[in-house]
């Protein structure tokens, strides 16, 4: 998989729909996205045709032709898809905070035993060298705590 570009890092919700339905299911169709999101969706067939050419041409998408349909693959995976979408968000939020906002996330999400002895190993590790507080970022002033 290839790292994201500058022009690849938004992308719309609906696009997020697609990109599910294809990690989901790895090699897909465009009649197979099409079936699947007119079951959830109202959308048009040239609606769902949009949102696919809108993917191949941000690159997170690649194509090829097997007869008379075109077979959709992801060229970016979706954990790193993820990571991207959420560490741009938590790049416009004041750090001091940002740890709290992981704190419910974590509540609010559900999340396998395997992915919580990660976590618990991850917390020991950034323990060793986490500060008592983290200052805010929103002002010039470093040392100011909002």
């Amino acid at each position: 998989m290839k790292p994201l570009q500058e022009n690849e890092r938004s992308i719309s919700d609906s696009e997020w729909d697609v990109m599910r339905i294809i990690w989901t299911l790895k090699q897909v169709s465009s009649t197979q996205v099409i079936n699947e999101l007119q079951t959830k969706k109202n959308w048009s067939e040239s609606t769902i045709k949009t949102l696919l050419r809108r993917l191949v041409k941000k690159g997170l998408l690649s194509t090829k032709k097997d007869g008379r349909r075109f077979i959709y693959t992801a060229t970016i995976n979706q954990t790193d898809m993820m990571f991207e979408a959420a560490n741009d968000l938590l790049n416009k939020m004041c750090d001091m905070h940002k740890g709290q906002v992981l704190l419910k996330l974590l509540a609010d999400s559900p999340i396998s035993k395997v992915d919580l002895k990660q976590l618990k190993s991850e917390i020991a590790e950034k323990e060793k060298t986490a500060p008592d507080k983290v200052p805010c970022n929103c002002l010039s002033n470093k040392n100011f705590m909002c």
